[in-house]
């Protein structure tokens, strides 16, 4: 036995044995250390929103919105931080208390994100797994294959819709998509780009170059650089879906020319509105005008902007009235086809001398401020983060560095003195915090597009829900105010109501020119790809009299800061509520 030790000793006394027993040791120590570190992390993490996220109001001073998240840590009376008009404009104030505050928010902001990432992570996997069975019941569906042809970004053929899906796009998908807006053909580039339209393409080119794999269907062709797979859509299935995509747009006073106004058009006896929305589908014109038998196909332009309705009584029976036999009205419908003639973007060929923000908090309307800018300058937007379905569905900017200064803009959420000063101009997007939160909630458990369940809204989790996030609302735009240094203040309402002029304000503080026809054909094309289908009405009111009392006080010390610094104040529609 004791020879047998003696062996294994000498054996350990070797150089280089030692050293690597005593590397694995070091390794497994490590990783012990780190396994611990992040059971610690998940166990905070689980436990929900912390205590000092959440910064109430004093019942006792109206106009106040915020108190210093350390009363909450100590059950002693202590000092109070303001923040309102008087913090903004007192020194004393901000050196006192700004530095943990901002400590505070900053690392808030942090676990925000950090929630926010693994919710997206786990909301993608059904949705990933519903768009499987989606490709599965669109399998089926396969058109004729008209060949592989070149494609020219600057005199595409394949101009009638644009759709982009770079973790799912399918043969069928684009197809899918090209029949239900009534077009001919789904051409296919890239792996993940969908184009449609009714005319085929002129230049063909060799099969072989069309050699990249669809990014959600292994072994089929989608297309290749800046080569077009190009498929024709089944009539018969695209006729069944032509009839339901046509939507009335309303009665108008018809333009003096209907000639020169609108570049196609179609005289036919017992003219219906499928058959006009047939021939201007086919034309591939987004608007179907009709007035007695005559049908017209074109774009709202400033000769027809469709912005000032008449009355619906003026287009009864039309076929027979006075009035429209002598020219004065019309009906409009607006066809499957997309208005193309803003949907091209890029990124800036030169770095932008300026860093502009897209600020605003969730909920707020951040993605649709986006798609209209991206719309209407022809530029991406950047993020301060990256998501994953916002760049599958065409917002490129999203995979760029966001400070690259190659995108138009930068969107955030992040608020603190040195998140703000990195930018040096803002626009600050501000929607009624009632609206937000309900926004961000249903994003947070259902996704971009879907609401979050009655379950969700009647749990222990929505008081908290708001508790924490509506201290951020107010937050958000005091410290904005604060140190921001040239901003534009756009409240979401007014851009709901007001689309263009505030667009035109968007656009020129980005320091841009627009051309009428392209801010209209944004108008046209004003919900983008993340609208939800409707408002959800919800049986019973989401917010107690003591969530209301909490976001009114809120509301208050925003409109006070918003006057203080010579903007406009809140609408009116905010409170009370």
């Amino acid at each position: 036995m004791a020879k047998a030790f003696f062996r294994l000793q000498k054996f350990l006394r070797r150089t280089q044995f030692l050293l690597f027993f005593l590397t694995a040791a070091y390794l497994m120590a490590g990783s012990l250390l780190l396994l611990q570190r992040t059971h610690l992390v998940i166990q905070q993490g689980s436990r929900g929103t912390s205590t000092n996220q959440a910064l109430p109001v004093l019942d006792g001073m109206a106009g106040v919105g915020i108190v210093d998240p350390r009363m909450l840590q100590n059950p002693r009376p202590g000092p109070r931080l303001l923040v309102g008009m008087d913090a903004l404009q007192e020194p004393a104030l901000d050196q006192r208390h700004s530095p943990r505050w901002l400590v505070t928010r900053n690392s808030e902001l942090r676990q925000l994100r950090r929630r926010w990432f693994h919710r997206f992570i786990s909301d993608q996997e059904p949705m990933q797994t519903a768009g499987f069975k989606a490709m599965k019941r669109t399998a089926e569906h396969k058109g004729t294959y008209m060949g592989c042809f070149s494609d020219d970004s600057r005199e595409r053929t394949l101009k009638g819709a644009v759709f982009y899906d770079l973790r799912k796009m399918t043969v069928s998908h684009c197809q899918e998509a090209c029949a239900e807006r009534a077009y001919t053909y789904a051409g296919l580039a890239y792996g993940a780009e969908c184009y449609c339209g009714n005319k085929l393409p002129v230049t063909a080119s060799k099969p072989e170059e069309c050699n990249n794999e669809c990014k959600g269907e292994k072994g089929s062709v989608c297309g290749g650089v800046n080569r077009l797979s190009v498929y024709k859509v089944e009539e018969l299935r695209a006729g069944a879906r032509r009839r339901r995509n046509v939507i009335y747009r309303g009665c108008f006073r018809a333009p003096e020319n209907l000639t020169d106004t609108f570049p196609a058009s179609l005289i036919q006896p017992n003219l219906t509105v499928e058959m006009c929305s047939e021939f201007c589908s086919k034309k591939e014109f987004p608007l179907a005008v009709i007035r007695g038998r005559e049908c017209y196909c074109g774009y709202p332009t400033g000769r027809f902007s469709l912005h000032n309705g008449a009355d619906g009584l003026l287009c009864n029976g039309m076929h027979n009235t006075s009035s429209v036999a002598e020219g004065k009205y019309c009906l409009v419908y607006q066809t499957p086809v997309q208005d193309t003639r803003c949907t091209d973007r890029k990124f800036l060929t030169t770095k932008s001398k300026v860093f502009v923000a897209l600020s605003s908090f969730p909920g707020a309307g951040n993605t649709w401020a986006r798609h209209l800018i991206e719309h209407a300058t022809g530029y991406y937007t950047g993020s301060y983060y990256f998501d994953g379905a916002l760049y599958n569905k065409g917002f490129k900017g999203e995979k760029d560095h966001w400070r690259s200064r190659r995108t138009i803009c930068v969107k955030t959420h992040e608020s603190g003195k040195t998140e703000i000063e990195m930018f040096d101009s803002a626009i600050l997007l501000i929607r009624n915090p009632y609206k937000s939160l309900m926004a961000e909630f249903n994003r947070k458990y259902a996704g971009h597009l879907g609401y979050a369940t009655d379950r969700n809204w009647k749990s222990k989790e929505w008081p908290d829900f708001v508790n924490s996030y509506a201290s951020w609302w107010a937050s958000h735009v005091l410290d904005w105010l604060k140190y921001g240094k040239r901003l534009l203040i756009i409240h979401y309402e007014d851009l709901k109501q007001s689309l263009i002029p505030k667009l035109k304000e968007m656009v020129e503080f980005l320091n841009m020119t627009v051309t009428e026809d392209r801010l209209l054909c944004v108008e046209n094309n004003r919900d983008g790809n993340f609208k939800r289908s409707g408002a959800k009405q919800k049986d019973f009111e989401p917010f107690t009299q003591e969530m209301k009392d909490l976001i009114n006080r809120y509301i208050l010390t925003v409109d006070e800061a918003l006057r203080g610094r010579n903007f406009t104040g809140l609408p009116r529609e905010y409170v009370p509520r």
